[in-house]
């Protein structure tokens, strides 16, 4: 399959609220629990506080991730390697027709490339320890696990990458 690859505009917005709603609402059929989507301010603040990767097949949004320097809410960094400038790997989300054929190992070998031309030591994330989480996937895409946490009644498993 053939991608390519630009950074989110404001032009952005609508496209990434629409696919992070489809995917959210899948996973909480799936896996149930609730559904949890981005609003277009959230995006555009996001956005403006990180940089947003979008993965295109032909003219169709196939998917995003997020690469941010401030650290989420919900990672610890105890359970991580000590490095000077880490990123975090955050909002990474894949058309729900194209799921399973590469385009998530793709979007994310993409973002891996972009973070080695920063100046950072590591790509940190979480994935919820659960059956709806991605966690398999990151470990797949060597991402090393360094920790499981219960944050906020939510299970998670943190993973990271080293770039140093």
């Amino acid at each position: 399959m053939k991608l390519t690859f630009a950074n989110a505009t404001e032009a952005d917005v609508s496209a990434l609220v629409a696919l992070r709603a489809a995917v959210a609402a899948d996973r909480a059929q799936c896996y149930g629990g609730s559904s949890s989507s981005s609003s277009e301010k959230a995006v555009l603040f996001h956005m403006r506080h990180a940089q947003t990767i979008l993965a295109y097949r032909g003219k169709t949004l196939a998917g995003s991730v997020r690469l941010a320097t401030k650290k989420p809410w919900a990672i610890d960094v105890k359970y991580f390697t000590p490095v000077k400038r880490p990123l975090y790997l955050t909002d990474m989300a894949v058309t729900l027709k194209l799921q399973r054929q590469g385009v998530g190992r793709m979007l994310l070998e993409h973002a891996i490339a972009q973070a080695r031309a920063w100046p950072t030591d590591a790509i940190r994330l979480d994935a919820f320890d659960t059956a709806a989480g991605a966690g398999p996937f990151y470990a797949k895409c060597n991402f090393r696990e360094t920790a499981r946490a219960t944050y906020k009644n939510a299970p998670l498993i943190y993973y990271e990458l080293l770039l140093s």
